[in-house]
């Protein structure tokens, strides 16, 4: 069951962590949440490409998360992009999860899909055992979130794209009730759901 702590509004203390595995609609809420009015804390460094046309919205520094959390204040007020596999080194402060979920034969099809885009090889990994690394990620991932008790909302990736507007009216209230739907919802564009089971 989801936990859910509503608020009048994001704190100004509080971080929004969008999550979930890579090509799981991660850069797809970022795009709903800076749309409906919350900030990201994001760097530009990493360019809109053919894979993920409206922009990646990452901060290069959460990458090396393990090695470095001195930027993680930053983060307060804003949304910050962050792979499940990372979440283990966020440092003590107030969280909110956005937890994308998204089919796992999409996610390694969408996965595979990029690469070749990119012509580049990913791990020698078999489709089935892939799968299974990834569920094991997801699984560790949610525990971890939930033996902090930190507030967290499940957002299923399929759900986002053919009801937008319902998970906007979710997210808003997760978040406070300050967010702007309409402009979050039209952040969607369906045409990108390119790889569906």
């Amino acid at each position: 069951m989801n936990k859910v702590t509503i608020s009048s509004n994001v704190a100004a203390n509080d971080i929004t962590v969008v999550t979930g595995l890579p090509r799981s609609g991660t850069s797809m809420m970022m795009q709903m949440l800076v749309a409906g009015g919350l900030p990201a804390l994001t760097d530009g460094q990493r360019q809109a490409d053919q894979n993920n046309p409206r922009g990646y919205f990452e901060f290069e520094k959460v990458k090396s998360l393990h090695q470095d959390k001195s930027w993680v204040p930053q983060a307060k007020g804003h949304a910050v992009k962050i792979i499940a596999q990372l979440l283990e080194y966020l440092p003590q402060e107030n969280y909110r999860y956005i937890f994308m979920q998204r089919d796992l034969d999409e996610v390694v099809h969408s996965q595979q899909a990029m690469l070749q885009r990119v012509d580049k090889r990913g791990a020698q990994l078999s489709e089935k055992k892939l799968k299974e690394l990834f569920a094991k990620h997801l699984l560790w991932a949610e525990k971890l979130i939930d033996r902090k008790s930190y507030p967290m909302l499940k957002v299923s990736f399929r759900a986002c794209v053919e009801d937008a507007s319902l998970i906007a009216a979710e997210v808003n209230r997760f978040l406070g009730g300050q967010m702007n739907e309409i402009k979050m919802a039209a952040a969607i564009d369906t045409k990108l759901y390119r790889q569906r089971n």
